[in-house]
């Protein structure tokens, strides 16, 4: 690793024994006040995930589902705390449109990821649960001071959303969002989040809040119910690696996207990146063409585990994976559909303590602030995971009754011989498996630090040959990618959900150095 900083940027690497990184500034300091009071990395990520629910709703709530995966000091583990469909939603209560409803309560799948707090709590907690809701709690009911990009995602999440139930009266006090350094309080989140501290989550799946959720689910003629809530479970599901340079990145199984990075990685194992400059045109036309078939392939074969025709280890085959390298023209974009293989607005969390653990955890509410729905009296706002389901009859992603849809958070991880190497994550939609591509590249091949990994231009595949960049990409770079075919477009500085958001811990020596993106209001903080 080298510690140069080619790119502009307004922050430098962190270098500590125990780290937390996160989006959101107050959030990354209730994790270190986990770590400060004799908690491990586990304690600090959730407290900082929980934190968030509340400093930045504009990407997830106690509506949101989870995901994680961590090194617990000896092994490495996968948790999917992802929610189901409701038992009522049969493909016909859906046949009238082509596609799924993206807000309001017939999106809204069952929230999971209180359960995935809950079940890294049992497991490898090291303080009592409780503990872990104070510094949400306090924010909650006193108020704190809104960060300024979470403020402009506000304005805009409020402008779509103020007509969905409960929206207006939870998040626009005065008719309005509120502006950046304003003081924002939710005491009814605040009790909410009490007595799921206190109950250990169980008032949220089988008791009052559950009955509170099922009940304005039945007001506005929803399928939600509180069977589905009592039914839900979270599941240790493992990871599924992909080796590449000589480490090995960890992602989630389907139901989410971190596949489509696993794709790419092993079709680019077919290329030298190494002799390349990270920021060489032909090392990105390489990784924008690899990341155009991994996300073909999981849109084509992705969905709920238990209806995938093509079980993921196909995808991730060394045949299937060669066949699919074939396909990349050395110097002309291409136009990419899924193979045949055959069958063998989101928050992010890291955290790292001195004994070696290393956690990996990310939660949403899908589109901003999800459904735009609120319970009332509670705060809770809900996710709109079931906008991604498909209505095609006879894909694995088709909606039906208790399933989980396609997913586009993941977390990531990477191993070394068997040992932790880095936790990170991007988060932003259909950027993440592009943007853990783009950062594994720049930290295991290249050696970039994980600071100057984050700050560097991103690209972003759209459709067909068209690739989004940022402002900073320089304009050589981009007239070389034209010249190979791609269609070039340029997002709008402003555009921070566009490009994601990383936040990355590596260890280095004998302790970790950590990165968290400019284009968040977050920061990576440790001792």
């Amino acid at each position: 690793m080298h510690f140069e900083l080619p790119y502009p940027s307004r922050r430098a690497p962190l270098m500590a024994r125990n780290v937390v990184a996160t989006s959101q500034p107050l959030a990354a300091q209730a994790g270190l006040r986990m770590l400060l009071a004799g908690g491990n990395a586990v304690d600090a990520a959730l407290a900082a995930a929980i934190a968030l629910t509340v400093v930045e709703p504009t990407g997830n709530g106690l509506g949101s589902d989870a995901f994680a995966v961590l090194w617990d000091g000896a092994a490495l583990h996968g948790l999917n705390a992802s929610g189901r469909s409701p038992a009522g939603w049969t493909p016909d209560r859906f046949a009238a449109g082509s596609t799924m409803p993206e807000r309001g309560w017939e999106s809204v799948t069952v929230p999971g990821a209180v359960s995935g707090w809950v079940a890294l709590s049992d497991r490898f907690g090291a303080l009592p649960f409780p503990d872990l809701f104070a510094p949400a709690i306090a924010y909650a009911r006193d108020g704190f001071a809104v960060s300024p990009i979470i403020a402009r995602l506000w304005k805009l999440g409020g402008a779509t959303l103020s007509d969905q139930p409960g929206f207006a009266d939870c998040f626009l006090p005065d008719g309005r969002a509120p502006r950046a350094g304003e003081t924002f309080r939710n005491p009814a989140l605040a009790q909410t989040l009490e007595r799921i501290a206190h109950t250990r989550g169980a008032a949220f799946y089988t008791g009052d809040i559950a009955e509170l959720i099922a009940q304005e689910s039945a007001r506005h003629g929803a399928a939600l119910t509180s069977e589905d809530l009592a039914a839900h479970h979270v599941d240790w599901c493992g990871t599924l690696r992909q080796s590449y340079a000589g480490i090995d990145l960890h992602e989630i199984p389907p139901n989410g996207q971190g596949i489509a990075a696993l794709i790419a990685l092993g079709i680019l194992g077919h290329h030298d990146l190494a002799a390349l400059d990270p920021d060489d045109p032909q090392a990105l036309h390489l990784q924008i063409e690899a990341v155009k078939l991994g996300l073909a392939d999981a849109e084509a074969f992705v969905g709920d585990p238990d209806a995938m025709a093509t079980p993921a280890e196909a995808l991730l085959s060394p045949a299937y994976l060669g066949q699919r390298a074939a396909l990349i023209h050395a110097r002309k974009a291409s136009l990419a559909t899924h193979g045949a293989p055959r069958a063998g607005g989101t928050v992010y969390v890291t955290a790292a303590d001195a004994a070696g653990r290393m956690v990996s955890l990310i939660q949403s509410n899908y589109m901003g602030f999800g459904a735009g729905v609120v319970v009332p009296g509670t705060g809770i706002h809900l996710q709109n995971r079931g906008a991604g389901f498909a209505t095609t009859p006879g894909h694995p992603n088709r909606v039906g009754p208790r399933k989980r849809p396609f997913h586009t958070i993941i977390p990531g991880f990477v191993t070394r011989d068997g040992r932790p190497e880095m936790s990170f994550g991007v988060m932003g939609g259909p950027m993440q498996a592009q943007g853990h591509v783009q950062m594994v590249t720049r930290t295991m091949v290249h050696g970039q630090s994980p600071q100057a990994a984050s700050d560097a231009p991103r690209w972003r595949f759209v459709s067909g040959r068209r690739v989004a960049v940022e402002p900073a990409m320089p304009d050589a770079t981009v007239k070389a990618l034209q010249q190979m075919g791609h269609e070039i477009v340029h997002d709008p500085p402003d555009n921070s959900f566009g490009f994601g958001g990383a936040q990355l811990i590596a260890r280095h020596g004998g302790g970790y150095v950590a990165g968290s993106d400019h284009r968040k209001d977050g920061c990576a903080v440790g001792y």
